[in-house]
């Protein structure tokens, strides 16, 4: 009879789990993926899709802005034809003299809130967000002062591809 017991508390001891060493693991291991993890930050832009002729717009102008962004540099056209064309500076584009052309454009046309920006193929992103930044607005020094006032200029924009 105390064969049978002694088997029966062996039987009991070894059916306990050790974790232990998981632990151990555990502990080790989320704060190595916690200092590796990678902290981004995630912005969203609203944008809207070109739409083709519509019929309740009939009523409006068919006045549009366009900034046409080419690898030789952007383009600003109306909808028919291209107003003006700003070449690359040093291999960069002229965002200050796009700013300009699209301040001027809107004193011409202050309730205009839409505007374009279409791309050739193979443009760099970051080109892509800096254009969008500088038609949706611009920031204007004070007459040789430090304060910067931010206009909106075309909040409302739609993105395409190039003709």
């Amino acid at each position: 009879m105390s064969r049978r017991n002694h088997r029966k508390r062996r039987m009991q001891e070894t059916a306990q789990l050790d974790v232990t060493t998981f632990l151990n693991l555990m502990v080790v291991l989320i704060p190595f993926l916690l200092i590796s993890a990678v902290f981004s930050r995630v912005a969203i832009m609203e944008l809207s899709v070109p739409t083709s002729a519509g019929g309740s717009e009939s009523n409006k102008p068919n006045f549009s802005i366009e900034v046409i962004v080419r690898k030789t540099g952007l383009e600003i056209a109306n909808g028919s034809y291209v107003e003006a064309a700003i070449p690359k500076k040093d291999d960069q584009y002229d965002m200050k003299m796009l700013s300009e052309m699209l301040m001027r454009l809107k004193a011409q046309y202050p309730d205009k809130e839409d505007a374009t920006v279409l791309l050739e193929p193979e443009i760099a992103y970051d080109y892509m967000i800096q254009i969008m930044d500088a038609v949706r607005g611009a920031e204007i020094r004070e007459d040789g002062g430090e304060a910067v006032q931010k206009m909106i200029l075309f909040p409302d924009i739609s993105i395409g591809d190039a003709p």
